[in-house]
């Protein structure tokens, strides 16, 4: 397959996993506003910081260095010991599950059980859909490794709305169940997202699709771990690039769930501080989420499979290595245009969205201002998600070592930073400490970046640098929505909120016209690739 046909999968798979992203975020959304009415904060804040902390860093631990290591190309990979690599995830998983669970119930300070009843029970249900998920993992590899675009979505989606309507039920019908409403909810989103994957490929397997494409898996049971004494059982090569990545996945999940740990651990914020912290966290990170996390995924698996891992730029295919700069050069163009879009309008729109939300309980006290250091938050976030996914795909296993030291450095001060300034700052202190590790690993991937690149033709960190005339639309944006929202927001009535949005609104389409304008190579990028339309052969 060459790297225009791994380009277009790519980025069809990156365009559904937004469409999947929306729908999740959106439903999410709806059901917390819902949730709201129903329960306490402080069981909201249980469920969505300590309970799913949790069930995330099982799942993270047990399969993360497994996924980075069997998506690398390698034009020897046997798909037969990749399959049983994966499969080390579900032990591993079951390791974690009894570990943490035993940390969570008894070194954890445990709520009080007349205010959140059946803590225990949320725990453990929440360890055994870690463990239900991970038996899907084999299946998740490959699917990857092929780009079966539609079978990730209609798989997620259906277990999201799974979790969603049994969520909606059962806090109708019985709102003091409290915790146990979401163990149930939680133990059927894992259960469906692992019978889709299962069902999908039970069906798949032996059809003359799978023959046509030469499917490396004719049968069910070629997905068990078969022992043979005629060959080795793991790819010695792979599992040590696992082993890797997995030494590096302790410290990226500390990066990535830091404040979490620290709210957890330190005990800094109450429950209920930390639920409305959690909200107005994933209001603030909505876009980040729907839009840079499945394009960060799913392009990590166009630069793996394009890129040699470990050789140099002028090693590489000629062909190859020219489709990966200018797509690199039009991702981070794209991450820093719509991080400055949102620090330009976040800033005037924060509290109104607060406001509508969740009422006086969001947009009150430092619920805006959370939401407007989440603003610039998310521009570093969508930049590092973007120079990452190059870094982690082209770096060789002995790079892969050595940046661990640089993760654990980041781990310690991104931890010592987040208590103090949650101390001096409260949950801000949060966001701070976020964008401040975040610069800095920001710093590390474009000097690798421009090092890997360097004695070649190719420049793809210019796509750092918006057009001129861009910037200077986003500052007018910037200062007209600022006056507006002094002006006619929030406490002046309803008639002046909507003349507040349409002046956003014009400011944007006036942006926006500034962006087709000026950046024509970007604009061709996401109309060809990121928004073109599926072909019928597709999975």
């Amino acid at each position: 397959m060459g790297s225009q046909d791994v380009l277009t999968d790519t980025t069809r798979l990156a365009s559904y996993s937004v469409f999947l992203q929306v729908l999740f975020r959106v439903l999410t959304f709806a059901l917390n506003a819902f949730t709201l009415r129903y329960v306490s904060k402080e069981v909201i804040g249980i469920v969505n910081v300590r309970l799913t902390l949790f069930y995330t860093t099982v799942v993270f631990l047990a399969r993360e260095a497994f996924r980075r290591a069997c998506l690398s190309q390698s034009t020897q990979q046997s798909w037969r010991k990749t399959i049983h690599l994966t499969w080390l995830a579900v032990p591993l998983g079951i390791c974690w599950s009894l570990i943490l669970g035993w940390i969570w119930l008894q070194i954890l300070e445990v709520p009080k059980p007349e205010a959140i009843p059946h803590y225990n029970i949320g725990v453990w249900a929440f360890g055994f859909s870690a463990v239900v998920e991970l038996l899907a993992e084999p299946f998740w590899v490959l699917a990857q490794a092929h780009v079966f675009v539609k079978l990730k979505v209609v798989a997620e989606s259906l277990a999201i709305i799974t979790r969603c309507c049994i969520t909606v039920i059962l806090v109708l019908l019985s709102p003091h169940w409290g915790l146990i409403i979401f163990s149930i909810a939680q133990i059927l989103y894992t259960s469906v997202l692992a019978l889709c994957y299962i069902i999908y490929f039970t069906r798949f397997l032996g059809s003359p699709e799978a023959q046509k494409k030469s499917f490396p898996v004719e049968r069910m049971n070629e997905f068990l771990p078969r022992f043979s004494p005629s060959q080795a059982f793991l790819d010695w090569k792979q599992a040590r690039l696992a082993w890797s990545f997995f030494k590096q996945s302790f410290l990226k999940q500390i990066l990535t769930e830091g404040e979490r740990y620290v709210m957890t651990f330190l005990n800094v914020l109450s429950f209920g501080d930390q639920g409305v912290y959690d909200i107005v966290n994933n209001l603030g990170s909505l876009v980040a989420r729907f839009i840079f996390l499945p394009i960060e995924e799913s392009f990590y698996v166009f630069f793996a499979k394009v890129l040699e891992r470990g050789k140099d730029v002028l090693s590489q295919k000629k062909e190859e290595i020219s489709t990966a700069s200018k797509v690199l050069e039009l991702l981070l163009k794209l991450a820093a245009l719509i991080g400055l879009v949102i620090i330009a309008f976040g800033f005037a729109y924060s509290q109104l969205a607060l406001d509508l939300y969740g009422g006086s309980m969001l947009s009150g006290g430092s619920g805006p201002v959370l939401l407007r250091c989440y603003c610039v938050y998310v521009l570093l976030l969508a930049i590092n998600g973007i120079t990452e996914c190059f870094t982690f795909a082209s770096m060789s296993k002995e790079q892969v070592d050595r940046y661990n030291y640089v993760m654990f450095g980041l781990s310690l001060s991104f931890l010592c930073l987040s208590y103090y300034m949650t101390l001096w700052l409260g949950s801000v202190g949060f966001i701070l400490a976020n964008c401040f590790n975040m610069g800095l690993r920001i710093a590390h991937s474009v000097l690798y970046i421009g090092k890997y690149f360097k004695g070649s033709p190719y420049q793809p960190l210019i796509g750092l640098l918006p057009s001129p005339f861009v910037i200077s639309m986003l500052a007018v944006s910037a200062a007209v929505t600022g006056y507006s929202e002094v002006t006619l927001c929030c406490d002046k009535g309803w008639l002046a909120r909507l003349a507040h949005i349409l002046v956003g609104g014009v400011c944007f389409l006036v942006t926006l016209c500034s962006v087709v304008l000026s950046e024509t190579k970007l604009t061709y990028f996401i109309r060809s690739q990121l928004l073109a339309r599926p072909q019928r052969k597709e999975q």
